[in-house]
This record gives C-alpha cells, structure tokens and sequence, in this order.
C-alpha cells in the first residue's frame, strides 16, 4: 500500500499532525506545494476552515489531482472553531472524481489564544492511532 501525506496550513497546527501521521505511514508530510505525481493508494490530505470554507489553496491542490493516480483522499485537520471540512473536501474530490474515506480526524486547533496549545500530545497521539487504522 503507498500512502502520501499533503497539508495546508497556515497556523502550524495541520502541519504538526500531517507529521505524526506520517511517521507511522513510513512516508514525509509534505505541503500542498510538493505537489503529487506518484501514484497512490491512499492520500492524506490536513486542511482546515480559513473564512468558513477550506482556503483555495486546497481546492486547487484537489483539482490538480490525477484521479487515475490516487486511490482515495483521506481528510484530516483541525480548527479553532468550526468542526469538520469533509464536506467540503468531498465535494471538490467528488469533481475530481475521486472517491474520500467517510472516516476523518478532527481536533481543535490553537488561533489566536482560543484552545491554547492544541493539538496537544494527545492530540498528536490520537492522529497516530488513526493513521495506524490504515495500515
């Protein structure tokens, strides 16, 4: 199986659990400007709500996605306020025409002194149990 981690983030938070999903994947947590040209079984993809939806980077990342190349989008992330952009990223994979795993990881994320130091330890921990369901 050949996994691939790609992330948007723009607080660091994303950024810190694409790297603990990665280290149990065996692969690198890349930002969405790495791009991704190899074929891949399963992609996962951190992103977060910027302005009440996910940032146009992550629909550009998506809609640059060769769907003959990836398996299926796997969304995680985290948020100071709002909850979940699955629908969000489905609705982008779906025009791609790539299908998205129903289950995600979600937790809060510090912005501007709102939940103060998460992702936490067991935040991070918790994203590597999630990955390990994938394995």
């Amino acid at each position: 199986m050949k996994y691939a981690v790609r992330y948007y983030t723009k607080t660091g938070n994303t950024k810190k659990l694409a790297e603990a999903i990665a280290k149990v994947l065996k692969t690198e947590a890349l930002p969405l400007e790495a791009g991704l040209d190899e074929k891949t079984d399963i992609l996962f993809l951190g992103n977060s709500y910027y302005a009440f939806s996910i940032d146009p980077e992550v629909r550009k990342f998506i809609r640059s996605l060769d769907s003959s190349k990836v398996g299926k989008i796997v969304n995680f992330g985290s948020a100071a306020m709002l909850n979940s952009t699955w629908k969000k990223v489905k609705a982008e994979a779906d025009k791609a025409g790539i299908p998205m795993e129903e289950k995600e990881f979600h937790c809060r994320g510090e912005f501007k002194g709102i939940h103060k130091g998460k992702p936490d330890e067991e935040d991070l921990k918790a994203a590597a149990e999630f990955a390990k369901s994938f394995l």
